[in-house]
């Protein structure tokens, strides 16, 4: 066949691509070949069928790998996630170690075809962003979600620009959640100028990164986890140090970034960080601080112990941070931050495994941690942390109603925080989600009364100054509010959606629309935002704008109800109310 015979013609068009493999293919080959072979070729054929229904293709099946050709960004990241579910389905027959999970990476641009296939840098750059995805997860170009992000209702994490193999330039790139609830919880990057410098405190400031996990076992990284964030939490209770938030610190777990650039990115004077090493009932940690401005370490230790005294040297490590960045601690200061500590070690280690979990914001996880915090009180049934933490769970279920009884949730949890704050009122983890639930059941005055405790009992926690910060906007003061968001968003400078979400019902409240518009556009998950924003627009007479956004918003939530909304929310002045009301209602809602 010659070279410029009609059949080699390469065609173009415009399209989306998706490429998606096999976790772990070759250790699955090598376990049980015939019967991993033929699960594929049978999921495949279902995964076939599936695409056509998002008006796609499979254009090619390579080896354990899957490349499909749509012609919009839509269709494919819709069909990605699809993926993820008809695997999941499949594995719930399977042995788990035989289960079979995807990665998959959309991108969007020019397809070039000819007889030999599909070609061009959207099918390598596909190919590349699968590559970096989780298991389960779906990872797209900028390009792909400037073209998604206001007609599909999932989760999107910004993942920062990308270094993929063998492309030239850096990727901006961002991971698809389908349970986008939970990421307007989490940490985040965000493309913005806004965390790119951080202006130092005039207190001494410091961040603890995550520490290394040095065992063999992976299953040991939670005893990392846990050591790492209650340092954070013992160092987060003085008044006259400021503490970088715990998951803003760990957005540096999985990058090897020096401590004077991890300082400067934060907006800090010290670091602190170390490593961890169980062997059996033994543990070895070592831990330094480090003064960025000096570049040199000004205190090292390495303690070798049994495990029972992982609580005594969270305390010493806390003094000897706090000593050496030169904090006044007053008596009751010192008192304040020694913690409760439980009487069976197992139950310590059940709460410290379950946040694990109810960090990832999905419902299965956040069950799972729900599951564990049960079993700490089993262990402890004094153990207010653990009443504390499943308090949270049960306030994160009725948020996002992962429950059938929802109002029983909201019970239940009340009940778990004030059992906490009974067992022990030096936490401000009890107070803190005493306040959540008293907030959604109306009770203003004892809402505001939790939060200001918990703040007093921890100064630093960047979630409790945005929570208080949400119930005084439900209050009617919006001017202290702004005040708690913004010192929230310096604690913890990859804050979440949520920040922004609460940010902009108090400038609503105070009539400042075009705030709100900057505001909710900084989110990384806008169709959060599309009814504070319709209601926005349409208040400052862009009715035409504001009816798109509804259009929008009706698309990706078919079910909302004005009169409902209008009956759940706790505002305690029904002007406020009334006010969002009015612009939902002149939107078109």
């Amino acid at each position: 066949m010659s070279a410029d015979s009609p059949s080699s013609e390469i065609k173009h068009r415009l399209g989306a691509v998706l490429f998606a493999d096999v976790v772990g293919y070759s250790r699955l080959m090598g376990q049980n070949e015939v019967d991993t072979y033929s699960a594929l070729k049978s999921l495949l054929v279902r995964l076939e069928d599936a695409c056509r229904k998002f008006d796609g293709h499979v254009a090619e099946i390579r080896g354990d790998g899957v490349l499909a050709l749509f012609d919009t960004a839509s269709s494919a990241v819709r069909f990605a996630v699809e993926l993820h579910r008809i695997a999941d389905e499949n594995n719930k027959t399977r042995e788990e170690d035989q289960r079979i999970h995807f990665r998959a990476g959309v991108h969007l641009g020019e397809i070039m075809t000819d007889e030999r296939g599909v070609h061009g840098d959207i099918v390598n750059i596909a190919s590349r962003l699968q590559e970096i995805a989780e298991p389960g997860r779906v990872c797209v170009s900028a390009t792909v979600y400037e073209q998604i992000r206001n007609r599909l209702r999932y989760g999107y994490e910004f993942l920062g620009p990308q270094t993929l193999k063998n492309i030239a330039n850096p990727i901006p790139t961002y991971c698809v959640r389908s349970e986008v609830e939970g990421v307007t919880m989490a940490a985040t990057l965000r493309p913005s100028p806004v965390q790119s410098e951080q202006k130092r405190p005039d207190t001494p400031s410091v961040a603890v990164l995550p520490f290394v996990s040095m065992g063999g076992d992976p299953s040991d990284g939670w005893v990392a986890d846990g050591l790492t964030d209650d340092i954070i939490l013992n160092l987060s209770k003085f008044r006259n140090l400021f503490v970088i938030a715990r998951n803003s610190a760990y957005f540096f777990k999985a990058q090897s970034m020096s401590p004077q650039d991890a300082a400067r990115k934060l907006g800090v004077r010290y670091i602190a960080r170390g490593s961890v090493r169980r062997a059996g009932n033994r543990i070895r940690i070592s831990v330094e601080l480090i003064d960025a401005d000096a570049e040199r370490t000004i205190w090292g230790e390495r303690y070798d112990r049994v495990i029972d005294d992982i609580f005594a040297i969270q305390d010493e490590v806390t003094e000897s941070i706090v000593a050496s960045t030169a904090v006044l601690i007053e008596a009751q200061e010192r008192q304040r931050m020694a913690q409760a500590v439980p009487n069976d070690l197992a139950a310590y280690g059940y709460v410290l495994r379950g946040q694990q979990y109810l960090y990832k914001y999905t419902r299965q996880d956040n069950h799972e941690a729900h599951t564990l915090y049960e079993q700490a009180l089993e262990r402890d049934e004094g153990y207010a942390r653990a009443s504390a933490a499943l308090s949270r769970t049960l306030n994160i279920d009725w948020r996002y109603s992962w429950t059938n009884d929802s109002d029983q949730a909201l019970d239940t949890a009340l009940g778990f925080a004030q059992r906490a704050v009974n067992l022990d009122p030096t936490d401000a983890r009890g107070f803190g989600e005493l306040g959540f639930v008293h907030l959604y059941r109306k009770d203003h005055d004892a809402a505001l009364g939790s939060y200001r405790r918990a703040l007093a009992l921890n100064p630093n926690d960047a979630d409790l100054h945005s929570d208080f910060a949400d119930a005084m906007v439900h209050s009617g003061d919006n001017e202290t509010a702004i005040r708690h968001l913004k010192q929230a968003m310096r604690l913890n400078p990859y804050f979440p959606d949520q920040y922004l979400w609460h940010l902009g019902g108090a400038y609503y409240n105070l009539k400042q629309y075009d705030d709100v518009i900057e505001t909710v556009n900084k989110m990384n998950n806008p169709t959060e935002g599309q009814r504070i924003l319709a209601a926005s627009y349409a208040q400052m007479g862009k009715v035409d704008i504001a009816r798109e956004i509804a259009d929008k918003h009706r698309a990706v939530h078919p079910n909302f109800s004005l009169d409902h909304w209008a009956k759940v929310q706790p505002d305690k002045l029904e002007d406020d109310t009334q006010h969002f009301v009015e612009g939902l209602k002149k939107a078109g809602f």
